[in-house]
């Protein structure tokens, strides 16, 4: 075969892929049940014309602070009503996290604790890890807080050995997790059932990646019930501090021993029997941030939890704040409100539990990300995300808790598919779930809002009230 004629062949296949990409509908061509699409100009076109979201423009936007030149109260008015970072606070009450402040600000001879529940996007300590550095440089504390004794989720925070005689079961998980006979599976939704003894020993984490408070810790603590002949002792290097016991008034016991100083290691040994809800690592004062995973859930199932374990857990803890992020794992089941409208009606049972087992605490909701689909070939939002997003808000408002909309931080509609294509990518190839760089955006973002009601509660305190409120009217 001549050039000419190899070249002339080439040609025409290009017209003719030319002609298919000027004639082809952008949505393809239907031939019986078959659609078959090519690429196309009026593809093309469309695709030019969506919406894009500029990852770093948007996250300017949530990083935007205070300047001097401004009048104050305009810009946290500005900030509350305007930035995407907010958190949208049930009957816009300004004052609604002032309780919370009071205790964190007051915590210079101990702990008041923030417990973060959520699924797969917080495994790893992520985004609780950002939100517990924050929150301990602010009001101070140390360590990794409540994890369990037992467990096959690692944490980048703290590692654990656990030896001996103990039983992991957990309420929420696959067909490989073991269930107990009965519903006292504690504040972290799992119990260890010890039996005979066992030793567990602590070390603050080595992780590169992991946040520098956590490396050390002051105290540590065990929380358990049903306990028969129970004997614990910690011991870190030649310390072997006296244990500090408390007990709750529902039978659940929270023992915990003061080194008095930062120590990176402990063991614990325990003799004889008991359920153990948890361990923590903590400061001798300040804020405690525990984090939580429970893969795969949408937050439905803490009504099964025992309400008296749960009461004396957040009591003798001094948990003063929950923070539930859930919502992304009931996305494949929505095609619409019908889905919809009974999962708010769960989301609600699930807040007004926790407002009775934990009255002196503040909740917080952290709605789904967006989530990215491949629809038609493109990659687009869920359908029916911005609707479930908008339906958990009004839930939560109307229920009394505060909400942080972290679809529409991230940039709302088609942003999780320019997430994934940031350099360095923020969230990964499933368009689901954030990077590790991601996570830490997304926890600065959630920190740095929650900080900014703090600041405007320090504020509040050196002005009149009805200078803040009439500026701060609607």
């Amino acid at each position: 075969m001549k050039a000419k004629e190899v070249l002339a062949f080439i040609v025409g296949v290009m017209a003719l892929l030319g002609l298919l990409w000027l004639v082809t509908p952008a949505d393809g061509v239907n031939l019986g049940p078959l659609n078959l699409r090519f690429s196309s100009y009026q593809r093309t076109l469309r695709d030019a014309h969506d919406k894009k979201v500029d990852v770093d423009s948007v996250l300017m936007a949530v990083e935007a602070r205070f300047r001097m030149e401004e009048d104050t109260l305009s810009y946290y008015r500005r900030f509350f009503y305007e930035n995407p970072d907010r958190i949208f606070l049930p009957d816009d009450d300004y004052r609604f996290f002032d309780p919370v402040f009071r205790q964190m600000e007051q915590a210079d001879d101990h702990l008041v604790r923030v417990v973060h529940y959520g699924d797969s996007q917080i495994e790893l300590d992520r985004i609780s890890q950002d939100l517990r550095q924050a929150l301990q440089e602010r009001f101070g504390g140390s360590g990794t807080g409540l994890f369990p004794a037992l467990g096959n989720v690692p944490s980048a925070s703290i590692s654990k050995a656990a030896n001996g005689g103990f039983t992991q079961y957990t309420m929420y998980g696959d067909s490989t997790t073991q269930r107990a006979g009965h519903n006292r599976y504690g504040i972290l939704a799992q119990v260890v059932q010890l039996t005979g003894g066992g030793t567990v020993t602590l070390r603050g984490s080595r992780n590169k990646t992991a946040r520098e408070g956590v490396k050390t810790f002051e105290n540590v603590s065990v929380l358990y019930g049903k306990g028969e002949n129970l004997m614990v002792k910690a011991v870190s290097d030649t310390s072997r501090p006296k244990p500090v016991v408390q007990k709750g008034e529902n039978g659940t016991t929270l023992i915990t021993w003061h080194f008095g100083r930062p120590v990176e290691k402990a063991t614990l040994t325990f003799q004889g029997n008991a359920e153990i809800y948890g361990i923590s690592a903590d400061g001798a004062n300040g804020v405690a941030v525990d984090n939580v995973p429970l893969r795969g859930c949408s937050g439905t199932i803490f009504t099964r939890i025992n309400k008296p374990l749960m009461a004396d857990s957040f009591s003798l803890t001094d948990t003063r704040l929950i923070i539930l992020q859930f919502g992304g794992n009931m996305m494949p089941m929505v095609r619409g409100a019908k889905q919809i409208e009974p999962y708010q009606e769960q989301i609600a049972r699930q807040i007004a539990y926790f407002h009775e087992v934990a009255p002196q605490a503040k909740i917080l909701f952290v709605g789904p990300s967006d989530m990215g689909k491949s629809v038609n070939g493109r990659v687009v939002t869920w359908p029916h995300l911005p609707e479930l997003v908008d339906s958990l808000k009004a839930t939560a408002l109307r229920n009394d808790a505060a909400y942080w909309d972290l679809y529409r931080m991230m940039g709302g509609e088609n942003s999780m598919a320019q997430w994934v294509r940031h350099s360095p990518p923020y969230a990964g190839p499933d368009y689901i779930h954030f990077t590790p760089a991601g996570a830490q955006k997304v926890g600065d973002a959630l920190a740095r809002s929650f900080l900014t009601y703090y600041d405007f509660y320090t504020l509040r305190k050196t002005l009149p009230a009805q200078r803040v409120q009439n500026t701060m009217q609607p």
